[in-house]
């Protein structure tokens, strides 16, 4: 038994032998191969600091060129604005011009409304200074022919009535006829000169204080030195005593002479000329 166990127990510090040595040398290979992976593992940390100053340098590029395009950009736009400021100043001036023309437009028409506001009130005011010399011609001669339409017998104004009583019309729009529903006008023509001077409407008389001859039972006035006769009867609704108290005017209307009222405007008698 005792030979036994001394082999066992050399047995067992050879195994312990052979085991430590090796131990230790895989610690001192281990021990050989931490350094190397400490150093893998702070070489990652040193990697940024050498990678730094690039980034620096790219961004300072970076900054460089957008500075300089910014400067760019910004000659541009003053080179821009330089030529744009010439064409700004001619539609500035283009502007004054116009708005100076408008003005002279404006100046000029006010001023041709006011010479014709001018020429109409001048127009109305001769109108009216000429009317008043006529009415204050007419008036005296109303007064006459009315202060002689007075003194005229009862009788005659009853003669008068009687006869002009004869010459209504019954129904005057049916019964008179215009100068070319007649044919046309066949009398004798006043002379322009002459009828301007006694007829038309700023030459208004009274029809009963005017000479009176009757020729083949027509009966004919004179006025203006020409005869002149009634062709229409006249209307039905003028008032009874018209040829007495109206006053009336010959003028020229587009065929032939005519007869107005001045109380009926709308109205005209035909009437013809006579040299005798």
């Amino acid at each position: 038994m005792k030979p036994i166990g001394i082999l066992r127990a050399t047995g067992l510090f050879l195994l312990l032998g052979i085991v430590a040595p090796a131990d230790a040398r895989q610690e001192k290979q281990d021990e050989k191969t931490k350094p190397g992976k400490q150093e893998q593992q702070a070489r990652p940390e040193k990697q940024p600091q050498a990678q730094a100053p690039k980034q620096q340098q790219r961004q300072q590029q970076d900054n460089s060129a957008k500075q300089q395009q910014q400067q760019a950009r910004g000659q541009q736009n003053q080179q821009r604005q330089q030529q744009d400021h010439p064409a700004k100043q001619q539609q500035q001036a283009r502007g004054q011009q116009d708005q100076q023309r408008q003005q002279r437009q404006l100046q000029d028409h006010a001023a041709k409304q006011g010479q014709q506001q001018a020429k109409v009130q001048q127009q109305a005011k001769g109108q009216q200074q000429a009317k008043g010399q006529q009415d204050q011609q007419r008036q005296p001669r109303q007064r006459q022919d009315n202060k002689s339409a007075q003194q005229r017998k009862p009788a005659q104004v009853h003669v008068q009535q009687v006869t002009w009583q004869g010459e209504r019309a019954h129904n005057w729009q049916s019964e008179h006829h215009t100068w070319q529903q007649r044919g046309g006008y066949n009398g004798y023509r006043v002379p322009d000169d002459r009828f301007r001077s006694y007829y038309g409407p700023d030459h208004g008389f009274l029809l009963y204080s005017l000479p009176v001859v009757y020729v083949g039972g027509q009966r004919r006035f004179q006025y203006g030195g020409y005869w002149f006769g009634l062709v229409d009867p006249w209307p039905e609704y003028w008032s009874d005593n018209w040829y007495d108290s109206d006053d009336v005017y010959v003028n020229y209307f587009g065929d032939g002479y005519y007869l107005y009222d001045r109380r009926y405007p709308n109205d005209r008698i035909a009437i013809s000329f006579y040299l005798n």
